[in-house]
């Protein structure tokens, strides 16, 4: 896997801590939670402009977004009692295989 698809996924990560950090901060009412959420929306932002280097604008942006809500789906579902219903995890499955589909058809 190469560099630019290592801070890609690493910018995918860091949207779900800053979503869930989000949620913490309680609409940015408390400084700690709202504090790391910059923080991680920082770290997000610069290593997806990274992976834009090398990875095109349109596969970068759907992975990245896609990463940040099928693992923000997940968090809320492990962390937070959202609904895990069939139809929800069948769509997060269907997320993972479009972020594959979009691998499978890039090669740097």
């Amino acid at each position: 896997m190469s560099l630019s698809w290592f801070f890609l996924l690493l910018a995918g990560f860091f949207e779900i801590c800053f979503t869930v950090a989000l949620k913490y901060s309680q609409g940015f009412t408390r400084l700690i939670p709202s504090v790391i959420t910059v923080i991680f929306i920082v770290l997000s932002f610069f290593c997806v402009s990274q992976a834009m280097k090398v990875i095109p604008i349109g596969t970068a942006y759907a992975v990245w977004a896609g990463i940040g809500a099928a693992g923000t789906v997940l968090c809320g579902i492990l962390f937070f009692g959202d609904s895990y219903h069939i139809v929800r995890l069948i769509s997060i499955f269907l997320i993972v295989v479009g972020i594959i589909g979009l691998k499978l058809v890039h090669c740097d």
